[in-house]
């Protein structure tokens, strides 16, 4: 008979495993505070408009303490009206004032827990518990969200819901001792270089303009329209130069600070509890954990400008988590050699099947990928030269060779590897994708033929999966070898609807249809 092991000294002892009482629970009290500031950061801007305009009207000063008491008031009756508790099969949320929701997630259907500490949660030591199922075709049904709880009873709700077991309610040393995580992989500053070649400055550009002129067509002001007007208007090659240079310096300078708040501390460790768990944020603190029996594979991302400077991010590919957002990102934009290593050492495998050789797809591809890469922009010349002014079709006419070399690069990114484990499929140029699918995991095909396709004999093969994207495609590839791929990764699925064709026969067959 075993006896357990001792404990290192100076560290309490992990308590028993009990099941939770059937009780209802509140958010904690903190949250009045916590929701209206966290509520208030978004609200600022309107809150100023209304004290900073108008000459100081008093109706202007009524109105943004209306605001702020609503806020208040929105915040108390939240708190007062939600409730929950977790017993041994499921995880209850009530909340609702006039309209009562109640909300429940079986246990042995949470397939993620992501804590997430807004500036607000941390500065009162809370921490916002969303619970992921994985059902996502319907919005509202992924999940529920505690918002929020302190610190450390997030921490034991993350352990409790994750390990299917229960861990007593009290203070942080109430989280059971555990062996210590392996870290996979954390931040190197050095990555920091990767930063300018993510275009993320350029985006938080865009989505502050947006912003700012939303609130200014409140305010009765038009800045886009009016200043589209102007160019039309005033047209100058130096004036679209300067402010093109302008928004790329902009954009540079904005986007390591923002590297910086995004994933500052990351961390990808593996639990001993069975779980990859990724930590990252600067002000905004968040924690991922992911059941590894959820994992279904990876997908390394490499955004053309990344790629160009030998770098990729990796994601998961797991049911609980889609493909949109961040919460799938197992590594932020590093070097290539990187993600591949992190890839094998998340998928416990000798090599990354992310590595392997991939067979390349048939011509008539590359020439269907040219082609839709540059006809939309031929017909946008000809409109222009039609319908705008001279100085407008020009524009397209200098984008057109750039969108041939993306068709051909898009052609060089196609292929598609199978072994003993994985397909293994690559599509895109601007944001290269290579997918490593458990070929276990595919639960199905999808196969489309256009057209066009049909003529140059060639189809679209997509694997659906219960996990990421939902489906992932090899695109463009021979109908003979996407058929014989499909039926190699999970044979007997797609074989009931094949029919074997003799070399003779097929030669024939195309020979006819060529004289059709």
């Amino acid at each position: 008979m075993s006896t357990p092991a001792e404990l290192p000294a100076g560290l309490p002892a992990a308590p028993e495993f009990t099941e939770p009482l059937a009780e209802w629970h509140r958010l904690h009290v903190r949250m009045l505070v916590v929701r209206p500031l966290n509520e208030g950061i978004a609200m600022l801007v309107p809150i100023l408009v209304l004290l900073f305009t108008g000459n100081g009207e008093k109706w202007r000063l009524i109105a943004s303490g209306v605001t702020v008491a609503a806020i208040l008031a929105f915040s108390y009756f939240i708190w007062r009206t939600t409730k929950y508790r977790i017993t041994d099969d499921q995880v209850e949320l009530h909340t609702g004032l006039l309209t009562r929701k109640q909300l429940a997630v079986p246990r042995d259907r949470i397939r993620t827990v992501d804590l997430t500490s807004k500036p607000g949660h941390r500065v009162f030591g809370l921490s916002a518990v969303r619970i992921g199922t994985g059902q996502q075709d319907t919005p509202g049904t992924d999940g529920l969200t505690l918002d929020a709880v302190t610190q450390e009873e997030a921490e034991r709700l993350r352990v409790l819901l994750l390990q299917k077991a229960v861990v007593p309610r009290g203070e942080a040393h109430a989280v059971p001792v555990l062996p210590e995580s392996a870290v996979i992989s954390q931040l190197d500053l050095k990555w920091l270089k990767f930063a300018p070649l993510s275009l993320s400055g350029l985006v938080a550009i865009g989505a502050l303009f947006g912003v700012l002129s939303n609130y200014a067509d409140d305010l009765g002001l038009h800045p886009v329209q009016d200043l589209w007007e102007w160019l039309f208007e005033h047209p100058s090659l130096t004036l679209f130069g300067a402010f093109a240079v302008a928004l790329v310096v902009a954009g540079l300078v904005l986007s390591v600070p923002l590297y910086v708040l995004q994933f500052w501390n990351y961390r990808l460790t593996r639990e001993p509890d069975g779980t990859l768990r990724v930590q990252r944020g600067l002000l905004t603190t968040r924690s991922v954990s992911v059941e590894e029996q959820r994992l279904r594979g990876v997908d390394i991302q490499e955004p053309l400008l990344v790629r160009a400077g030998r770098g990729a991010k990796l994601a998961a590919v797991t049911t609980g988590l889609g493909s949109k957002g961040e919460s799938n990102l197992l590594l932020p934009p590093a070097p290539l050699s990187v993600a591949h290593q992190v890839s094998q050492d998340v998928l416990k495998v000798a090599d990354d099947p992310t590595l392997r050789k991939l067979r390349k797809h048939p011509f008539a591809a590359l020439r269907r990928s040219v082609v839709r890469h540059v006809v939309p922009w031929v017909v946008i010349a000809a409109g222009l030269a039609a319908w705008a002014p001279s100085w407008a079709w020009p524009i397209p006419v200098a984008i057109i060779p750039f969108a041939a070399l993306i068709g051909w690069d898009n052609y060089r990114s196609l292929g598609n590897a199978l072994d003993e484990r994985y397909l293994v499929t690559r599509n895109n140029s601007l944001v290269r994708s290579t997918v490593a699918l458990q070929r276990t995991g595919i639960i199905g095909w999808r196969i489309r033929r256009s057209f066009f396709q049909r003529r140059s004999g060639l189809m679209t093969i997509g694997a659906t999966t219960a996990a990421g994207a939902g489906v992932y495609h090899v695109t463009d590839v021979g109908e003979s070898d996407g058929l014989a791929l499909a039926d190699a990764a999970v044979p007997d699925l797609l074989r009931p609807f094949l029919v074997e064709v003799s070399p003779e026969q097929s030669t024939v067959e195309g020979q006819a249809e060529r004289n059709v």
